[in-house]
């Protein structure tokens, strides 16, 4: 079995591995804007003393916008934990955290677009909805070549 935080960005589903994802907090979380930062940067958050920046997960995979906004009682910010960063990740609608079989993930097709093929890890289907899984420390690699 394999625990993955399902949550949709725009009109497509993606998931993280559990382990990754530290914590889930409201969408409308205070959010800082702090000058100068990149535009795939929201601003900032204060997690209980900790101060954590909040990256756009929707533009750094090239996403297409939502058709409704990425704040409010829908929307989360998930904190992740990577092997060299941690950040809060905004995304639009957080669906699910569930455990499932390992056998459910097919491996990601050929035909994914470049700038995805390095971060999914592959493809399943769950509850009717097709779902991409993300390698977290990939996605902020993605982030950091952007902002440098």
């Amino acid at each position: 079995m394999i625990k993955l935080v399902i949550f949709r960005l725009g009109e497509r589903c993606f998931a993280f591995p559990g382990e990754v994802i530290r914590e889930v907090l409201p969408g409308d979380e205070p959010v800082y804007f702090v000058p100068g930062m990149p535009s795939t940067i929201e601003g900032v958050i204060n997690v209980r003393g900790d101060i954590e920046s909040v990256i756009l997960l929707q533009r750094v995979l090239q996403l297409s916008a939502a058709t409704e906004p990425a704040s409010g009682p829908r929307a989360s910010i998930l904190l992740g934990q990577g092997q060299q960063m941690h950040s809060g990740l905004r995304v639009d609608r957080l669906l699910d955290v569930v455990d499932v079989p390992q056998s459910l993930v097919q491996p990601p097709p050929d035909s994914l677009p470049e700038h995805l093929r390095e971060c999914v890890t592959g493809l399943l289907s769950y509850q009717q909805l097709a779902i991409t899984l993300l390698d977290l420390d990939q996605v902020f690699a993605i982030w950091e070549r952007g902002t440098s």
